[in-house]
């Protein structure tokens, strides 16, 4: 693929996580999330935006996420469970996409904030209607999911270089 063509990024935080005694990275989903995660596969399905790769962090709340919105695709894309992804900055989130081959196309980031939604607002220069003023509102609740398109090789995302085309939460 040409790097002239859009390519689009979208930024899914896990869903909603349940609080037993366990260490933050093996937190489980909560009831809530499981239906949460769902719902947001089902929202990602209706985008048709057909998935190259989907970058997930190695959390058990991330991974358990991505097995059950995954299920609600046409299509099972790669998938990377990148360690780098937990408890990610917005710059080592960019850094990550960086390093996307580019003959993906179109990748999808399981994570989580304050990151997903910091690289989101970080990365986007310009928004279509009111998506950046939704997805600021709501704070990047669990389950959220923004989509950014740009035009370029992965190893120019950088801040401003996309456009936030739709954003999308659980309690909307």
């Amino acid at each position: 693929m040409s790097v002239a063509e859009p390519r689009r990024i979208v930024l899914f935080r896990h869903a909603k996580a349940d609080w037993p005694q366990v260490t933050d990275h093996e937190r489980p989903l909560a009831d809530r999330g499981r239906k949460d995660a769902a719902v947001a596969g089902r929202k990602l399905a209706d985008t048709g935006i057909p998935f190259d790769l989907a970058l997930c962090s190695t959390a058990v709340r991330t991974r358990e996420t991505w097995k059950l919105a995954v299920q609600e695709l046409a299509h099972r894309p790669k998938t990377v469970y990148e360690e780098r992804l937990y408890e990610a900055s917005p710059g080592e989130l960019i850094a990550v996409l960086n390093e996307v081959p580019d003959d993906a196309q179109n990748v999808l980031l399981i994570g989580h904030n304050p990151g997903v939604h910091g690289v989101a607002d970080i990365l986007s220069g310009t928004a279509d209607g009111d998506a950046r003023e939704r997805m600021n509102r709501h704070g990047f609740p669990a389950a959220a999911c923004a989509v950014l398109t740009f035009t370029g090789s992965w190893k120019g995302v950088e801040p401003g270089v996309a456009t936030l085309v739709d954003y999308w939460a659980p309690t909307e």
